[in-house]
């Protein structure tokens, strides 16, 4: 019982303490949250938002990386994506569609110890091809595969 009273006790006292550093504007949600790349969610070409990912448009093509998506994917709404590779040092794995308004559809940043491997589901307009660019040792790779919409998802 008493160790029930501790543990409120410290939960109480840190969300006080949170409270208050947020309340002074020590503690803002730019500074607690992950940075969110603007430039490359928001823009229009596949070209403009592998600059804004990933400081540069130009990606080797390479056979490492798998890409895992439907040939025909009857509702855009909801594409199953997995992305893979065996590649020693990968840093970042995006997704792209490229048909789509904005084609950045997410974007992912590992450790050095994680498996480059992610696993997703995409919304795509229309037909069009999906790109996975993987950062790995200071390079850009990717890969692409098209995948044929039945119904649109992102207002098609």
């Amino acid at each position: 019982m008493n160790t029930k009273r501790r543990l409120f006790l410290k939960g109480s006292m840190a969300a006080g303490v949170a409270g208050v550093a947020a309340s002074a504007g020590l503690l803002t949600p730019g500074m607690v949250l992950a940075a969110w790349p603007n430039q490359a969610f928001d823009a229009k070409s596949v070209a403009d938002a592998m600059k804004g990912i990933a400081g540069s448009a130009d990606a080797a093509a390479s056979g490492d990386i798998k890409i895992k998506a439907p040939d025909i994917a009857e509702n855009g709404a909801v594409v199953p994506v997995t992305v893979s590779t065996g590649m020693a040092g990968v840093e970042s794995i995006s997704i792209l569609a490229s048909k789509n308004a904005t084609p950045l559809t997410s974007s992912y940043t590992l450790g050095s110890a994680t498996e480059a491997f992610v696993s997703t589901r995409i919304k795509m307009g229309k037909t069009a091809d999906v790109i996975a660019v993987v950062k790995a040792g200071g390079k850009l790779y990717q890969a692409k595969k098209e995948v044929k919409v039945t119904i649109g998802g992102c207002g098609g």
